[in-house]
């Protein structure tokens, strides 16, 4: 990272293609040198691979310096197609899934880097504390219709900051908003979604559910089940590359469907 932030120029000229340049937020500059190079060979596709895990940064470089020049893919937590070892307790994160024995830690020290890391890049988000007050109350709505005024009140906070931080949560993928189907698109913009925890395993966090046994007692395990579903539909289309478009209804007999 050192080089790279001195000599960016030399750096790019020393590595050979296909290369992955990973936390390429942390040198936003590389963009235009990496965009020069693209131009040269503006026919030969998928030599420069980008990631990041701080969105925000990232998608400002990329919307600056690379428009026209990038295919962008948001990475979910692994879904149950790609591992077996994906549950409900435990979700789809990589490092979870390798030592589930110390999942309750991961997800602590997980939640207290998003706080300190991106929620402070992308937000000015100073009450922290309430924020994640916020997270753990968003936890006990999980798989209900989105009601921001039962969000704001319990926490003393206002309708535009709760929706102000509910698309902070959207952006950094660490929630899913699905919309009400109807044939009339302007009441899908009207009706109230539905909000779920994109990874089962973090909402079981939020939510202190810890064993196997406590999540079969919970009276959560219904709308993770429901969460889980909904998590993999959206993961199965974004893998394949399609639109992550995601509605929910109730037939006459009140069965929850989804349309994707």
């Amino acid at each position: 990272m050192a080089r790279l932030r001195a000599d960016p120029q030399g750096f790019l000229d020393s590595v050979k293609t296909p290369v992955i340049l990973d936390e390429v937020q942390n040198v936003l500059e590389v963009f235009a040198f990496v965009r020069s190079r693209i131009d040269r060979q503006p026919r030969r596709t998928g030599q420069w691979l980008l990631t990041g895990s701080q969105e925000t940064p990232l998608m400002r470089g990329v919307s600056e310096s690379m428009a026209g020049r990038a295919a962008v893919l948001q990475l979910y937590p692994l879904s149950a197609r790609e591992t077996p070892k994906v549950t409900l307790l435990h979700g789809g994160y990589p490092e979870v899934l390798a030592r589930p024995a110390s999942a309750r830690l991961w997800f602590g020290s997980y939640l207290q880097t998003y706080l300190e890391r991106d929620v402070r890049a992308i937000t000015a988000v100073k009450d922290l504390v309430t924020f994640r007050r916020f997270l753990a109350l968003l936890a006990s709505r999980h798989g209900q219709l989105l009601n921001r005024t039962d969000l704001a009140a319990p926490l003393g906070v206002s309708i535009p900051t709760i929706t102000h931080w509910l698309g902070v949560l959207e952006i950094t993928a660490q929630i899913l908003v699905v919309p009400p189907f109807y044939e009339n698109f302007g009441k899908r913009l009207i009706k109230s979604p539905k909000v779920y925890w994109a990874d089962p395993g973090l909402a079981c966090y939020l939510l202190g559910i810890d064993t196997a046994a406590e999540l079969e007692k919970s009276p959560f395990l219904g709308a993770l089940f429901e969460g889980f579903m909904a998590s993999e539909i959206v993961k199965a289309r974004v893998n394949t590359g399609r639109r992550r478009e995601l509605y929910h209804f109730r037939d006459q007999q009140r069965a929850l469907r989804w349309i994707s």
